[in-house]
């Protein structure tokens, strides 16, 4: 598996969430009085697919230019779900990546702190994501934006020249697709389930970098027709209602996605820009063009400009009982600063000066702009997670949008009205619950 996390953080709620009772964690302990860079350490990565190739790689040279260190892998298929479960002990390696189960008032029972935010900040971008209180926890291995990845023969064939700015033009091209082509317009990957938690990530297309601080959270209808999980939630919705997407969504595919959107059998699919180089390598692999694959922002302008949000993507941090975390920091700052990893997966650098990638062409053609959304006030930090918690609704996660797409298919009672008025319902009353 090859997914990467959306680009909100939060609490997930996975049937496996952590249960988060301190599990006797205690700050510090473990690193060498010297500081020494040295020893055996565990990094634990959801990369399945390249721990055995490209990850072996960095391991080389990494321990190249740390010769007292050895680094050992271990990839994990469900993330989340395990390392939910490891965390509720002591072992869980020397360097994972921040589950979203993980609020940030519970950064410190689990993970080292790497430095202030004021420190960190000058050098790493979005280093408030994984901070509490100040103290940062976790960097980003690449910064991700969203839109949606394409094949552009499949649009060409459709006789589509211009890209949608609004859900509805959108929708329009997705029928001239079925219309016109043996392309499956849009492709949901509802098996896999993670994908689908890819739709709350891009709250930077309302044009608003406190969109987060004064809405979502701190509304009781984030699902109306002109809030942001009303409009991407609503058109999500509405692609498979009007039967625009696969026909049978439970025998989705993930790996298999990859190729039929490079061969031109999926012409859509709204995953965060860590795809586009997976599509063009499969695009390849098939026998096609790279050049085949294109990126377009999310169907919505806000004063006839197109905005993306730029977040990162899962954190590396240290595990606060590790033994050798002088060793287990060495790898984190490589990874961010050599490794390459970034730029070769087509993301945008975690470093403040880190080199811009060559996949955001489109994005640079079709004027985007890119948008950092603030973090959450001081003391506030908490408050969505809470709210999510609170109400059961998994924002962040795929449980509630399956739920949605089983009603838009006709597999499950109910209708998008009902369905977004019971969700808002539910976020109004967990509101109301956590109090501010």
């Amino acid at each position: 598996m090859t997914h990467r996390n959306h680009l909100r953080g939060g609490a997930l709620l996975a049937a496996a969430a952590l249960t988060l009772s301190a599990c006797s964690a205690q700050a510090g302990g473990g690193q060498a009085a010297d500081g020494a860079i040295a020893g055996e350490i565990t990094v634990i990565t959801q990369r399945t697919d390249i721990v055995d190739t490209v990850f072996q790689d960095y391991k080389a040279d990494f321990e190249a230019e740390y010769p007292d260190v050895t680094v050992n892998f271990e990839a994990i298929t469900d993330y989340e779900g395990e390392i939910a479960v490891r965390m509720n002990t002591d072992d869980y390696g020397d360097v994972l990546l921040i589950p979203n189960s993980v609020k940030p008032d519970q950064f410190a029972t689990f993970f080292e702190p790497l430095g202030s935010v004021e420190e960190m900040s000058q050098e790493y971008r979005l280093v408030e994501e994984k901070a509490y209180d100040g103290q940062v926890y976790g960097l980003s291995i690449t910064v991700n934006t969203q839109g949606l990845v394409y094949n552009k023969k499949v649009w060409a064939e459709a006789g589509i020249t211009d890209l949608p700015t609004t859900p509805e033009e959108f929708l329009d091209d997705l029928r001239a697709i079925r219309d016109t082509t043996d392309a499956i317009p849009y492709y949901t990957n509802y098996a896999d389930g993670w994908p689908l938690s890819q739709w709350d990530g891009n709250r930077g297309v309302m044009g608003d970098p406190a969109y987060q601080n004064t809405h979502v959270a701190y509304s009781d209808t984030p699902w109306a027709e002109d809030e942001w999980h009303g409009i991407s939630d609503g058109l999500l919705y509405d692609i498979v209602a009007e039967g625009l997407s696969e026909e049978d969504p439970t025998t989705t595919n993930w790996e298999e996605s990859k190729t039929l959107l490079g061969t031109g059998q999926v012409a859509t699919m709204l995953l965060g820009s860590w795809a586009i180089t997976q599509m063009q390598q499969a695009a390849e692999d098939a026998g096609g063009s790279a050049d085949d694959i294109g990126y377009m922002p999310f169907p919505y302008q806000v004063d006839g400009t197109f905005h993306a949000q730029i977040a990162g993507d899962y954190k590396n941090a240290i595990n606060v009982h590790s033994e050798h975390k002088a060793a287990a920091r060495a790898w984190i700052d490589w990874f961010a600063k050599e490794s390459g990893y970034a730029y070769d997966e087509g993301g945008i650098s975690p470093l403040v000066d880190g080199p811009e990638p060559e996949t955001l062409g489109d994005f640079e053609e079709a004027g985007v702009e890119y948008v950092e959304m603030e973090p959450a006030p001081a003391g506030s930090e908490s408050y969505e997670a809470d709210i999510v918690a609170a109400s059961e609704i998994d924002l962040y996660g795929n449980i509630y949008r399956q739920e949605m797409v089983d009603i838009a298919r006709g597999a499950a009672d109910g209708d998008k009205e009902s369905f977004f008025a019971d969700l808002d319902q539910r976020w109004a009353d967990a509101r109301a619950s956590v109090g501010e």
